[in-house]
């Protein structure tokens, strides 16, 4: 028990990210699959991409205040600063989800149920990582003393 605790002390930041990323990656892939397979035509690249941006808006919003509080346990106070570097970052990565999910879906015409999934999975890992690297890089930076 005594080396878990060690463990999880050592990758504390990548353990806790890896938690919360998947915990982001449920809530978008929720929302993109409940537009999808619902309201929104997967066939139709502008409905597609719509269910793209409202699922990252809401995963963007739930990964901000998570990332802060339990990965980066951020303590600076100028949340103004830290949150457009944060949705800065997410805007790339946005970007990155659209064209893996046009590139394969659309382009490749790779749209079945079952390729809607596999794809989306695709992209969430590519974009769990960009997202790791751009927060821990740029917007969650510790000050050096």
């Amino acid at each position: 028990m005594k080396s878990l605790s060690k463990l999880y002390k050592k990758y504390e930041e990548i353990i806790n990210y890896l938690i919360v990323g998947g915990l982001t990656t449920v809530v978008s892939v929720v929302v993109k699959f409940g537009l999808l397979f619902t309201i929104l035509d997967r066939n139709k690249a502008l409905e597609l991409q719509i269910a793209v941006v409202i699922s990252w808006i809401c995963a963007v919003a739930f990964a901000y205040v998570t990332n802060r509080i339990f990965v980066f346990h951020s303590k600076s106070k100028n949340y103004v600063k830290e949150i457009i570097s944060f949705v800065g970052g997410r805007v790339l990565t946005l970007f990155l989800d659209m064209f893996i999910m046009w590139f394969f879906i659309n382009l490749l015409n790779l749209n079945t149920d079952l390729w809607v999934i596999i794809v989306t999975l695709i992209s969430q890992v590519a974009v769990t990582i960009a997202n790791y690297v751009v927060s821990k890089i740029f917007v969650f930076k510790k000050k050096t003393q």
